[in-house]
Formats: structure tokens, sequence, C-alpha cells
């Protein structure tokens, strides 16, 4: 609803590649980024190179709003994981938005809580050591608004950069899962039974 809104007032797209970065950790927030089509991920790298997956974004959704309220720097790397059109919206207009209309502001307080839950989620799953149990935890929370039969769009590359697991392990583990029938798998695919 927010996309066709922006688009038809005259918000223009702007396309990125594939592994094109929308912005770095550090940079000052300058809009909230509203995805017309494709994907992002949100990332934090270590000093190791490795990726954690803080989150991804896609069509219809959007990222960058809690640095912009705040005013703080942003915290990760946000990167086009296919080519996606995003609608930048910059910070004068998205509080103009905030302002006037009342069930987008609803809808990012919803937003907003969600993902707070989501993080406290995976604090307490990442301080857990039973690598089954935070892959279990993290199935289901992604699976939970999914309708039965629904397959899960998410990799064992992203399942294992969202947990902190090796990808190996989270292999192994899901194998365990849909053996257990707490999960079917159907071409590699994570399924909702």
């Amino acid at each position: 609803m927010m996309i066709k809104y922006l688009l038809n007032n005259g918000y223009q797209p702007v396309i990125y590649k594939k592994g094109e970065v929308v912005y770095e950790p550090d940079a000052q927030p300058r809009a909230v980024y509203f995805i017309v089509s494709g994907e992002i991920r949100m990332v934090t790298v270590n000093d190791d190179g490795k990726e954690f997956i803080q989150g991804i974004f896609k069509s219809n959704q959007y990222f960058g709003e809690p640095a912009l309220l705040v005013n703080k720097p942003y915290l990760a790397y946000t990167i086009a994981t296919k080519d996606t059109e995003i609608i930048p919206v910059y910070k004068e207009a998205f509080f103009k938005l905030l302002e006037t209309d009342r069930n987008f502001s609803t809808e990012l307080i919803k937003t907003l809580s969600n993902r707070l839950f989501y993080k406290s989620m995976m604090l307490e799953e990442l301080a857990n050591e039973q690598a089954e149990h935070r892959i279990r935890t993290l199935i289901a929370y992604l699976l939970k608004n999914l309708e039965k039969g629904a397959v899960m769009d998410v990799t064992r590359q992203q399942l294992a950069d969202m947990s902190g697991l090796r990808v190996e392990t989270v292999i192994r583990l899901v194998k365990k899962l849909a053996a257990q029938k707490e999960l079917k798998l159907l071409k590699g695919k994570i399924i909702k039974i």
C-alpha cells in the first residue's frame, strides 16, 4: 500500500544491482528505503569477515528507519541480494508521512515492535549454547506467519548467518528436524507443516 502511495505521489525508485551496498555502518541516516521489488540483506561483519544477518527485507517492506528516527549512524551494511528497486523517502518527507498518515504511523510502531521482539529472541538464542535449540526457534519464528504448505524463502547459509552457526551444522540440524517430522523438506526447501 505504501509503495503504491509513494509511486502515485511522485517518489522515484532507484535500482540497486545485486551486491550493491545501499548504506554502510557509520553512515549518517538520510532516508527510509521502501522496496518495490527485490531483496536486501542487513548484515554486520566481524573482524574475520564473517557476516551475521540482522534482517532480510523484501518487496513491500522498508528498512533504515531506526537510525533515522533517533538520528544515529547506521550499524550495519545493507546489500542487494538481487537486483532491487527501492524508493528512498528522505528524512523530512518521512517525518511528514508519520505526521499526516496515522495508519502508516501505527504500522511503523508494529513493524518496530516485531523487529525488537525478533532481536530480543535472537539475543536469547545466541546466548543458548545448544545449536539445535537455536535453529528450531529461528525456523519456528520464520515460519509462524506463513500458510500451511508455504515455502520458507531462506537458505541454509542465511540460517547459519542469522544463528551464528556453521552452514554444515544448520544442514545437519534441518535434516534431523525433518526426520523428526518437525518440518518438511521439498527439494531442499523448508515447508511449513
